[in-house]
């Protein structure tokens, strides 16, 4: 699995978002953080900007949905132009039927784990998905310090994902910078999320190219890349 480097446009401008996307060319995706302000503390974006924005880049949208109910809304992003959707487990009533109905609509399924939310409850879920995303920090707002405390997670969702020969990308979110992303990628995870990393760089596309320099020359050396 190839790295992948997502900028988070929750440390863009939000009043030029076309003109962020495209300072990003050369990204895998753009991740798209959406928040209702009930399931975490704070309002970001929608449907209607969603739209927007995947008529203004030809950049792939990858849209964390940080909201209650999201069996109900999930379908919607799919519709609206993401290509990838994340769901929070713990707003969840349905995971599987949800990961289901997001890959029946066409795009990528993916379920969101919280800090203190162990992976092992749903190792049986793991098959239904896309990617899995630890968040190495409290979801909510950009700019937080990194979750060192999250690293055995994320070798142990690294060590569950070979057991089962699974396809499944590891994403992590929060805190990526150049100084923590390498003991990422050598924990297991393989695509980046970067906000301020990337939107508060003088060249956000140099940044997005040194980031990915850096998982990439980390994960060459990782065991779980070597064994798998």
């Amino acid at each position: 699995m190839a790295v992948q480097i997502n900028p988070s446009i929750l440390s863009a401008d939000f009043a030029r978002l076309a003109d962020e996307a495209e300072a990003v060319r050369g990204a895998d995706f753009l991740h798209v953080d959406v928040m209702d302000n009930h399931f975490v503390p704070n309002l970001t974006l929608g449907v209607p900007v969603v739209e927007s924005l995947a008529r203004a880049t030809d950049t792939p949208l990858d849209c964390h949905l940080m909201i209650e109910d999201p069996d109900r809304w999930a379908p919607q992003y799919v519709e609206a132009g993401a290509s990838s959707v994340t769901f929070h487990v713990e707003a969840a009533a349905a995971p599987v039927r949800l990961a289901r109905e997001i890959r029946a609509k066409g795009a990528r399924a993916s379920m969101a784990l919280k800090p203190a939310t162990p992976i092992e409850p749903f190792e049986d879920l793991l098959p239904e998905l896309d990617m899995l995303l630890i968040m190495t920090v409290e979801p909510g707002f950009g700019g937080q310090a990194f979750l060192d405390i999250m690293l055995p997670k994320i070798r142990r969702t690294r060590e569950l994902i070979n057991k089962h020969g699974l396809e499944l990308w590891l994403q992590v979110d929060g805190g990526v910078s150049a100084s923590t992303i390498e003991r990422c990628a050598d924990a297991g995870a393989d695509v980046f999320v970067a906000g301020s990393a990337v939107y508060g760089a003088q060249d956000p596309a140099e940044a997005v190219r040194a980031l990915r320099a850096q998982a990439e020359a980390a994960t060459a050396k990782a065991s779980w890349a070597c064994d798998h």
